[in-house]
């Protein structure tokens, strides 16, 4: 008996720990570089979709406080297919390139698709501050 449970107890485990699937984002440690443009900083990004039931994934940049700052990119929210990655560049102010700390992208469940079980995963990526030169 008692070792019909634990065997229960392990499957389970096995099985929820292997149903979570999110996205992923490199670098984990991105530096800022100058940009081509005047007045603005460039991040480059890549992300891969591993999640069948998400398709779009919405970037946004913080602070070290988690207070959004102003970014460009090519666009805000980018489509990914299942199974595909994507790599964009953001710009920041020159202004603020001392003070970003974290690049998000989340991903954006489409209203006709949400299922009771679905969830929308976030993942960050903390921007390398030894790799800056401070003014």
């Amino acid at each position: 008996m008692k070792k019909q449970l634990i065997f229960v107890i392990a499957m389970m485990i096995l099985i929820i720990s292997s149903a979570a699937t999110a996205h992923e984002m490199v670098p984990t440690y991105p530096k800022v570089e100058p940009s081509f443009m005047t007045g603005l900083q460039k991040i480059t990004m890549t992300v891969f979709n591993k999640r069948a039931d998400v398709e779009y994934y919405e970037i946004g940049v913080f602070t070290e406080d988690w207070k959004p700052l102003p970014f460009v990119s090519s666009y805000k929210v980018h489509k990914i297919p299942y199974l595909s990655s994507v790599s964009f560049d953001i710009y920041i102010r020159d202004a603020d390139q001392y003070t970003v700390s974290y690049i998000c992208t989340k991903s954006k469940l489409m209203k006709e698709n949400k299922k009771r079980t679905a969830v929308s995963s976030r993942i960050c990526s903390k921007v390398k501050q030894d790799a800056r030169i401070t003014p």
